[in-house]
C-alpha cells in the first residue's frame, strides 16, 4: 500500500501560472471588482493585478504535464468572463513553470499572499 501511495504523490505535479489578459481600457475600479468576483469564484488565485486595459492572475494549477496545466489555464479567463463579469479581453500572455523551476528563481516571496487583495498593476 505505501509503495502505491508513493506513485500517485510522485505524480501529482504543481505549476505555478500566470495569466495576462488585455483589450479595450476600461474604468479601472470596473477591472478590480470583476477581478474580486472571480477570486470569490475561484479561491485558489494568489494575486490578481490590474490597469485599465489588462489584468494578470497567478496561482498554482495541480496537473499531470505542462500541456495539462496550460490547456486549463487558457480557459480559466473565458469561463468566468459572463459569471464574474470581467472585460471582454483576450490572453495575451501565458507563463507555466514547473514548482521547482519556479522555487529556484526565489519567486516564492515575492508573491501576493494576501488572498483577498487585488492590486494595480504599475504603469
Amino acid at each position: 500500500m505505501g509503495e502505491v501511495k508513493r506513485q500517485v504523490t510522485e505524480a501529482i505535479r504543481l505549476w505555478h501560472v500566470t495569466i495576462t489578459v488585455a483589450g479595450e481600457p476600461l474604468e479601472p475600479l470596473i477591472v478590480r471588482n470583476g477581478l474580486r468576483r472571480l477570486a470569490d469564484q475561484r479561491p485558489f488565485l494568489h494575486s490578481l493585478k490590474y490597469a485599465a486595459g489588462r489584468a494578470e492572475i497567478q496561482y498554482w494549477e495541480q496537473a499531470d504535464s505542462l500541456l495539462d496545466a496550460s490547456s486549463l489555464a487558457l480557459r480559466v479567463w473565458n469561463e468566468h468572463r459572463e459569471p464574474a463579469g470581467l472585460p471582454r479581453w483576450e490572453v495575451v500572455g501565458l507563463e507555466v513553470l514547473e514548482r521547482s523551476v519556479y522555487l529556484s528563481r526565489g519567486m516564492e516571496y515575492s508573491v501576493i499572499v494576501d488572498l483577498q487583495d487585488v492590486t494595480p498593476l504599475p504603469f
